[in-house]
C-alpha cells in the first residue's frame, strides 16, 4: 500500500500560479506511476497529469498543455504539479493517485485539495 498526501491548494486569482505536492509513504515510490487528476464541482474526476516509474514520460490534457508541469522527486517520495496562467475554469478539488501499473485506472488516492481560481 501506499499513502498519498496532497498539500499546495487555495485561492489565486486567474494568471496565477500554484504548486502542488503530493506526498507518498509506504512503498516504494520509483514503484507508482503517478498522477493528478481534478473534480470540478458537478462535474466528473478528469484527468490533468501523469509521469511514468521511471520519471521520463509525463502526459497532459489537451486543457492544460503548456501551462502545467508534473515532475516528482524520487528523493522526498513527492509528486508536484507546477500551474501557471490558471483559469477559472481549473477551479476543483485535485487529487493525487498512484498505480503499480503502466497504464489503466489508479488504486491509490490522496484525500485531494480544493483549487479555486477566481476572476
Amino acid at each position: 500500500q501506499v499513502q498519498l498526501v496532497e498539500s499546495g491548494g487555495g485561492l489565486v486569482q486567474a494568471g496565477g500560479s500554484l504548486r502542488l505536492s503530493c506526498a507518498a509513504s509506504g512503498r516504494a515510490f520509483s514503484n507508482y506511476r503517478m498522477g493528478w487528476l481534478r473534480q470540478g464541482q458537478g462535474k466528473g474526476r478528469e484527468f490533468v497529469a501523469s509521469i511514468s516509474r521511471s520519471g521520463l514520460k509525463t502526459s497532459y490534457a489537451d486543457s492544460v498543455k503548456g501551462r502545467f508541469t508534473i515532475s516528482s522527486d524520487n528523493t522526498k517520495n513527492t509528486v508536484y504539479l507546477q500551474m501557471n496562467s490558471l483559469k477559472p475554469e481549473d477551479t476543483a478539488v485535485y487529487y493525487c493517485a498512484a498505480d503499480r501499473k503502466d497504464y489503466g485506472p489508479y488504486d491509490h488516492w490522496g484525500q485531494g485539495t480544493q483549487v479555486t481560481v477566481s476572476s
